[in-house]
């Protein structure tokens, strides 16, 4: 098993042998062998250990024999320990979650501090096998059914070729030993179920349903690289490439509906923005006749729908915070951008016609002004027109869409007039007429 690891390793270089690389040693079977072996092919390792107190006296076990382990073997030994229950009742997560939080976070800043190229995890076979059953229980696309992945970031996974058994036999050859975590024998958890009862059962009726699986995945893992290959060129084709200057994607509903797979495009331009397999189903069986304005809703991402058209942008739930512009000046509107305000002369001045400036008669000006996101049931008089309108009804008719119209900057003045939507059009009553003497120019900048 050694040697197959070790030809694996270097046939893919998987790990720089220049390099620093940590090793997840939990004392367990796995990781104890993944040190070893590790060590034996001349790579330069650390460990590290994570005690969650959980389990009492069994988790000082572990500490004591990884740091006998390591003084044994002349490996640096990294030690942390955590109050995991009190973090899963803070976050609201379970005891299983939490921990995967306080470890992956505890050795992604260990690993920065250290320098050290990867983080070394000891999965093996069975524990790939045993996450595709999982998710096909739960339910799960392509991807779902490609088991662990061998390198995820910064974390490598060298043991996945491997099966637990190849990995005792390697112990008991150089007469190594290690410990057992008692929740491993337990069928309180999920994966457990699948390990103790699930698998064997499975492979009563053939022993060789694990490597079988395993090939399976293997084959898929090829099938979704395909499909992703599909995804990545026809959202490119639907979208017209990446978020437009606000920060919105939009595609047709019509040409989603005419793909080959609707709900694999879906799936790939919504499940990396924290929407669930359930929301793009429920998204899916709406589209063909879903109403203008519905949206659903992700932890940072909006998803709504205007007219024929998907509209994705991430949530602005506050706006823009009201800014209060006492003088000419340069100011600042968050990590947003930036209001320019100057006072000119009105002899000589050439009007500005970008659609980021708005130009007007200084003296019909009442100062303060403020800046702020447009407000339900705001009114102005657009320049050349008699009467006012809503600023959503003047939005609507110029074919902005509903992300945009929330967006919507206005500048008002004392009086609470809407002297500009910003980057759209003036008010009428501020407007440069031939008995202007001096000019505001505001410009709205994107930082």
């Amino acid at each position: 098993m050694k040697e197959k690891v070790i030809r694996h390793l270097r046939d893919s270089a998987l790990l720089s042998p220049q390099s620093l690389h940590l090793v997840a040693l939990s004392g367990g079977a796995d990781s104890v062998a993944l040190l070893r072996i590790l060590l034996e092919a001349g790579y330069h390792v650390e460990a590290v250990h994570c005690n969650f107190r959980l389990r009492g006296t069994e988790s000082d076990r572990d500490e004591a024999f990884c740091q006998a382990l390591c003084d044994r073997l002349g490996v640096s030994l990294h030690l942390v320990h955590f109050d995991t229950r009190t973090y899963a009742e803070t976050h609201h997560l379970s005891i299983e979650m939490a921990a995967r939080e306080l470890r992956y976070g505890y050795f992604g800043q260990l690993r920065k501090d250290i320098g050290a190229e990867s983080v070394c995890v000891a999965h093996h076979l069975e524990d790939s096998v045993e996450t595709i059953l999982l998710n096909l229980i739960r339910g799960t696309g392509v991807q779902g059914l490609t088991g662990i992945k061998e390198k995820n970031g910064y974390t490598v996974r060298p043991l996945l070729q491997v099966s637990r058994s190849e990995i005792e036999d390697y112990l008991k050859s150089v007469q190594q030993d290690f410990i057992t975590d008692s929740t491993n024998l337990s069928t309180d958890f999920s994966r457990n179920k699948v390990r103790l009862e699930i698998l064997p059962l499975m492979a009563g009726i053939n022993p060789a349903v694990t490597v079988n699986i395993a090939k399976t995945a293997a084959r898929l893992s090829e099938s979704a690289a395909v499909c992703d290959r599909y995804a990545t060129e026809a959202l490119h084709r639907l979208c017209g490439g990446d978020e437009d200057a606000d920060g919105v994607t939009s595609l047709s509903i019509g040409k989603l509906l005419r793909e080959t797979a609707p709900g694999l495009l879906l799936h790939a331009l919504l499940y990396p923005r924290g929407f669930t397999p359930a929301q793009t189903e429920d998204i899916l069986q709406a589209l063909p006749s879903v109403p203008s304005g519905k949206h659903w809703t992700s932890d940072k991402w909006l998803l709504t729908v205007d007219r024929d058209r998907l509209l994705i942008a991430q949530q602005q739930k506050e706006g823009v915070k009201p800014l209060i512009i006492p003088e000419t000046g340069v100011y600042h509107v968050g990590e947003k951008g930036k209001i320019r305000l100057e006072n000119r002369p009105a002899e000589g001045f050439v009007l500005d016609k970008r659609p980021t400036v708005a130009c007007m008669d200084a003296d019909t000006v009442k100062w303060p002004l403020t800046l702020r996101t447009v407000a339900t049931g705001d009114r102005f008089q657009p320049f050349g027109m008699q009467g006012t309108c809503l600023v959503s009804d003047y939005l609507t008719n110029r074919k902005r869409d509903i992300i945009r119209k929330r967006r919507q900057l206005v500048l008002t003045d004392a009086e609470g007039r809407i002297l500009w939507l910003v980057g759209e059009r003036t008010a009428h009553p501020v407007r440069i007429t031939d008995a202007t003497r001096n000019v505001l120019s505001v410009k709205w900048e994107v930082i």
